[in-house]
């Protein structure tokens, strides 16, 4: 493995640039600063890319699957700038960027990708089960000789997989390594704490030193599989990993050994990239096709079980559904104390916080059936109701913002981070701002998403009928030219094709259209059903 990149003094830091990194960014960052992403040991310049893009090799022919770059807005760091201090996103700063290479964003005019060698600045200090991110020395040490069966997720691990990993392992006379991904929404679960708290659960159902170490291993949108497993190989190689089972794919060009013997597993099937691409740097095996027999009452080879007898696994999408209604989890999917966990990472919709969040144009009456709402579900009392409304929050959260683009999507992340607190501490935050752009909206679902449900309100009345309301006489000054800004008029709304609910109060009554979304919310389980 090469060099880690080594610390830099701290002396002189105080005057370079701070660069805040996303969560992605952060993660290969992280990977690229313990040795996990060896041989990397900065971000990737355009030549660096190109190659492997076309090769799965950098510039310099070193094998590697998957580019890693380093994208900023052109004004985020000054023009000469040769290095520049890379920040977590409470502001603290983690290493050093060495600027090599700075190059516009192919289709931008606004984004840069800035290439170089890092350095360590300080460790990493913060996020849940901090405690469990070992360095790959460390893990290496742990693990000992031997071999050491790796398998990474970011879904939790049922009693399918349990079995898998046992019979596997037992195979290779290997220990375990459990890698959950904490870099980005987890499945089922959505946060990353979640995941690692079932994955820990799983854990006491397997073999006695079974490590798990949560890495910030990001998948990459779009990202042909072979080469996100080949990256995944890597990274479990780093921590002391002989080979790294993958669940549920199949290499068009996997080479598949079975015997009379084998159980169905395929032991020797090692996953070979396509051509050109790199091969894993360990063995990458299948797990196999294996299903519940319920006579056994044991996960087995599909092909030992009587044919038709068989119980397939659950698909994320159906426990997710089962989580969300409050039907018990199958013993013969996972233990009790991953259900458990299943349970409290995802309690059912009738429990959980959501976001209500109407969007409309000024006048379209989506105020209005915020604050009916709000009534209706402070009287039920199943949870907290807060209203955020459009003019309340740009006096208080959002005061002495203008209605620049930027400043009209700032005011709506800012109600979409107060919103998604609220939901989650299990309240119901209902928002009512005129939210024009899609890509705002969409920010704020990414941010709800992650703790609760986000369900978006299109209040489709239209222009004509806002206008001929024009209660605060907007409409009027925008056409006769002080207001220069106003949505629908001088200002573009970009309709919502994603709503939960379109609503249009030039046909229907405000009460009717409270009790539409009330029945929604009931009919969807959020609320429950009044005798």
């Amino acid at each position: 493995m090469s060099a880690l990149p080594q610390a830099e003094p701290a002396a002189g830091h105080a005057s370079l640039p701070l660069l805040t990194l996303d969560e992605r960014q952060l993660g290969d960052l992280e990977l690229m600063l313990s040795g996990a992403f060896a041989p990397l040991r900065g971000f990737m310049t355009l030549a660096d890319v190109a190659s492997v893009e076309a090769s799965a090799t950098l510039a310099d022919g070193t094998d590697f699957p998957i580019p890693v770059t380093l994208e900023a807005r052109v004004d985020a760091v000054a023009g000469d700038a040769d290095r520049v201090l890379l920040a977590d996103l409470e502001g603290t700063a983690l290493a050093v960027l060495a600027i090599t290479e700075r190059s516009a964003v192919p289709g931008t005019a606004d984004r840069v990708l800035l290439a170089g060698p890092v350095s360590a600045h300080r460790p990493p200090e913060h996020g849940s089960f901090r405690r469990l991110m070992i360095s790959p020395e460390r893990a290496r040490a742990e693990l000992g000789a031997g071999p050491v069966l790796a398998f990474a997720t970011s879904a939790p691990v049922g009693g399918r997989l349990i079995g898998q990993l046992k019979h596997l392992a037992g195979q290779l006379s290997a220990k375990l390594l459990l890698l959950p991904l904490v870099a980005g929404p987890a499945d089922v679960v959505r946060r990353p704490e979640a995941l690692i708290r079932a994955v820990l659960a799983a854990a006491e159902s397997l073999p006695a030193g079974t490590l798990v170490i949560p890495v910030p291993l990001a998948a990459r949108e779009g990202m042909d599989p072979e080469r996100e497993i080949a990256a995944t190989a890597i990274v479990a190689a780093a921590y002391g990993a002989t080979h790294l089972m993958v669940d549920g794919w199949r290499s068009p060009s996997a080479a598949v050994a079975r015997s009379a013997g084998d159980a169905g597993i395929e032991t020797a099937d090692v996953v070979r990239p396509l051509a050109g691409l790199p091969a894993a740097p360990i063995p990458v095996l299948p797990s196999g096709d294996w299903a519940y027999d319920p006579r056994a009452e044991v996960w087995r080879p599909l092909s030992l079980i009587d044919a038709g007898s068989e119980i397939d696994d659950l698909a994320p999408d159906q426990l997710a559904d089962m989580l969300d209604t409050g039907v018990e989890i199958p013993s013969w999917f996972a233990s009790e104390a991953v259900a458990a966990e299943l349970r409290h990472a995802r309690p059912p919709r009738s429990e959980r916080g959501f976001v209500l969040f109407l969007t409309g144009l000024s006048g379209s009456g989506k105020s209005t059936i915020a604050r009916d709402l709000r009534d209706l579900l402070a009287e039920r009392g199943d949870r907290r109701v807060s209203l955020l409304d459009g003019d309340l929050v740009r006096s208080l959260l959002s005061a002495g913002l203008t209605f620049s683009r930027t400043d009209r999507d700032l005011n709506i992340a800012r109600i979409g981070y107060v919103a998604a607190e609220i939901a989650k501490h299990g309240g119901i935050a209902i928002c009512a701002p005129i939210a024009p752009f899609a890509e705002a909206r969409d920010r704020v679902r990414q941010m709800v998403g992650e703790v609760g449900d986000f369900l978006l309100i299109y209040v489709a009345t239209p222009v004509e009928v806002c206008e001929q309301r024009d209660r605060k006489g907007l409409y009027a000054k925008a056409r006769a030219g002080p207001v220069t800004q106003l949505t629908g008029v001088s200002h573009p709304y970009e309709e919502p094709l994603d709503a939960a609910l379109v609503l249009d109060t030039s046909v229907i009554s405000r009460a009717d259209a409270t009790k539409a979304i009330m029945a929604m919310l009931t009919s969807g389980g959020w609320l429950v059903g009044e005798g």
